[in-house]
């Protein structure tokens, strides 16, 4: 280990110890900036300099009495706030503050790579903007104490063996019994909270007004369109405290701003425990509220809280030897949901999940390319989960045509288009990772389908992996979500029902305020958004990509996303 990367976990230890501590402050009103109502930590990571700073601001709101029982942490409303070193310290002096919500299973981790591309290239031209990646309120329940020690078998043994880090024993994952409070955190109290915390953090509406850009990403988009539309102060007539009269404009990360999951349709998974639409609001609530229904959005395997740790693991291989042969596959535990997520990902046939031979521990994978196989679009069948991050390379590769055949065109919203690969020689050579600025140089071996379709080409790939696990590993605030609330989902589906209906008080701020919207170009809305809307369209990018590609592309131009971000920034209307 070197010295600066111990010296950076000593930081993280202490930073935690800081984190962990936040929810015993002293209570105070929603909108108060009393003392002990808000903590601002420096995150220190490996980004490469760019002239912007991150923070981690955790500020004290706490939830009505009548959600019951929930640990101390949940009290607090938290952000990753990135601005310009060049810049004021002050967010009410900036010129612009970005306020994005995440999408499904994602928090504010996933917006690193936009948040610092965005805020760097504003400050390239004169510009000091802020970016502030939102945390949905549930993610107070998630531990990152092994993940924050910097160390992947450290984290493994935290998670899986009872050993103690910083002190501290993990206590397991929450489970559905202990969550009763999170049967009531649906869409109002979502765009609740976004409300007072930007109340609390900008208490001057005029000025939120005037510099607040409100957006997100995938279903982020939705719960922007809710919040424009939203009425604060109980009194419609009265318009000051309208979602819409807290931005200047907004900002649609593939996605629309609307009321409507239409957009999004397609592209959930179906063994989640979503409950059938069919079914009543109070049928569903009560549901929730009995715990019959789970409160928590999860599948038996991959979309569970487990499995989105092991996310942030494979992460700190990357972070810490990218090139190194992994030995997590081995080290990690033997139990049912590893066991099957490994089968999902890394079978290229039927065969294969069901035999479970070979196994994703028969071959030799660098750190690099175990992240790839969990989250480049040529590897991982679900199309939420994918990025543009190269391919598989150091031996022979073969198609991957489970669960869906390549060629077909089975659900796209939810497997996606891109043709699947697999290394195909267990026992055998060292397979590495060709990054996505790698693909299409002389010594590509250009690995194709058995079709003799090319898996991938350089105008495809356009997130860097290192960059990718340093989002996923070490940022305080995860990239994945752990409990996202069920009913935040219920409550979109049952739109026309009065008791969501109603949150929709003016339903003129979906086009109160101009609208900057920035399409992957084989992401879930590819061809089904209306031309009238003016869409960036960022060529290649998978869905997540428009929030993890890196600031220069292969064809040697800057990323248009946090592109267009900054220009839309500078003069919204």
């Amino acid at each position: 280990m070197n010295t600066s990367r111990s010296r950076m976990r000593t930081w993280r230890s202490a930073a935690l110890a800081v984190l962990l501590t936040a929810g015993t402050l002293t209570a105070v009103a929603p909108g108060a900036q009393a003392q002990g109502a808000r903590t601002e930590t420096p995150v220190t990571t490996s980004a490469p300099a760019d002239g912007v700073v991150e923070s981690v601001v955790r500020v004290k709101v706490p939830l009505p009495a009548s959600f019951g029982a929930r640990p101390a942490a949940c009290d607090w409303l938290s952000y990753l706030r990135y601005r310009s070193s060049a810049g004021p310290a002050s967010s009410s002096d900036a010129d612009r503050v970005l306020l994005a919500q995440p999408g499904i299973l994602e928090g504010a981790g996933a917006f690193d790579s936009v948040a610092r591309n965005t805020v760097a290239r504003a400050a390239e031209q004169g510009s000091h903007i802020e970016f502030w990646a939102l945390d949905r309120r549930s993610n107070c329940l998630e531990d990152h104490t092994g993940i924050a020690s910097g160390d992947q078998h450290t984290s493994v043994d935290y998670y899986y063996r009872g050993k103690q880090v910083a002190g501290r024993t993990f206590d397991g994952y929450v489970g559905n019994n202990r969550l009763g409070w999170m049967a009531k955190l649906g869409i109002g109290q979502t765009v609740r909270d976004e409300y007072d915390l930007l109340a609390a953090e900008l208490p001057d509406q005029r000025l939120r007004k005037d510099k607040v850009l409100c957006g997100g990403h995938s279903l982020g988009g939705v719960i922007t369109g809710y919040f424009a539309t939203a009425d604060f102060d109980g009194n419609p007539a009265t318009t000051a405290d309208a979602g819409h009269n807290q931005c200047a404009g907004y900002f649609a990360l593939d996605t629309t701003v609307s009321t409507s999951l239409g957009d999004l349709s397609g592209s959930l998974p179906d063994d989640t425990n979503l409950p059938d639409i069919g079914l009543g609001y109070g049928v569903v609530q009560a549901g929730l509220d009995s715990g019959l229904l789970s409160r928590t959005l999860s599948a038996p395997v991959l979309l569970n809280p487990e499995t989105m740790t092991l996310l942030a693991i494979a992460g700190l291989g990357v972070v810490d030897a990218p090139d190194g042969e992994a030995d997590l596959p081995s080290y990690l535990p033997v139990n049912v949901n590893i066991e099957a997520t490994n089968r999902f990902l890394f079978s290229k046939d039927t065969a294969t999940f069901l035999s479970g031979t070979p196994a994703v521990k028969d071959f030799r994978l660098t750190n690099a390319a175990v992240l790839g196989a969990l989250m480049d679009d040529n590897s991982v069948p679900l199309a939420f989960l994918q990025s543009s991050v190269g391919l598989f390379d150091g031996g022979p590769v073969t198609d991957k045509n489970f669960p869906v055949a390549n060629g077909g065109d089975a659900q796209p919203g939810l497997f996606g288009t891109e043709y699947k690969a697999i290394p195909d020689t267990p026992h055998g050579p060292l397979y590495t990772w060709r990054n996505y600025d790698r693909v299409g140089d002389p010594d590509d071996p250009g690995h194709r389908s058995a079709d003799g379709t090319p898996f991938t080409s350089a105008g495809k790939e356009v997130t860097d992996i290192k960059e990718l696990a340093r989002s996923l590993a070490e940022q305080p605030l995860d990239f994945t979500e752990q409990y996202f609330p069920t009913k935040l989902v219920t409550d979109l589906q049952l739109s026309t029902s009065p008791q969501v209906k109603g949150l929709v008080a003016h339903p003129e701020g979906l086009t109160a305020n101009p609208t900057l919207t920035v399409l992957a170009g084989d992401g879930l809305l590819a061809g089904r958004v209306p031309a009238d809307l003016h869409p960036v369209v960022a060529d290649g990018y998978q869905h997540l990509d428009v929030l993890t590609a890196a600031p220069v592309q292969n064809n040697g131009r800057p990323e248009p996303t946090s592109t267009n971000l900054a220009r839309f920034a500078r003069s919204p209307r």
